[in-house]
């Protein structure tokens, strides 16, 4: 199976400050790594960042985050909380829950599109691109095995990378 075409990060924005780019999504850390969850309003970014709060992330920021290109050709793009974000996340059907920790930044590890079905049982290693850097994007949406199998992808790594 052939990795599809890396597609431009940036398409997706729905601000733009120069050469960082704004998105309307939810961002965690977890072991020194960034992910950004995207996807449409009610589509679960806040309750897939809530879930990995529960194996250990810390809360960047829930519901918008910036993205600024590598600083150097090979340096990962960054994720940043904006200024003045509340230390919230959204709990559907429970409330606004304090986050605990958060993170100011952190480097761009993993993009979850909770807005596209992935096709294949195990697919091919799907990437998108911000300025120089090249982001794995997991294809998320309906996955019942989501959020163990991110954490498991985020600390241990797939088999063909």
């Amino acid at each position: 199976m052939t990795a599809p075409t890396p597609e431009p990060l940036e398409d997706r924005a729905s601000a733009r400050e120069g050469a960082r780019a704004f998105f309307h999504g939810s961002a965690v850390e977890l072991d020194g790594k960034g992910v950004l969850v995207l996807g449409p309003s009610g589509s679960g970014k806040s309750s897939l960042a809530l879930a990995l709060l529960g194996f250990g992330a810390t809360l960047i920021c829930d519901d918008g985050v910036w993205v600024d290109p590598p600083g150097a050709p090979d340096g990962p793009a960054m994720l940043r909380r904006p200024d003045g974000a509340p230390e919230l996340i959204e709990a559907r059907g429970i409330g606004l829950l304090k986050a605990g920790p958060v993170r100011a930044e952190a480097p761009l590890s993993l993009v979850v599109d909770l807005s596209r079905r992935e096709p294949h049982r195990l697919p091919p290693s799907r990437l998108v691109t911000f300025g120089t850097a090249r982001i794995v994007v997991i294809l998320a949406m309906s996955n019942p095995m989501l959020t163990s199998g991110l954490v498991q992808l985020l600390r241990h790594g797939r088999a063909d990378t």
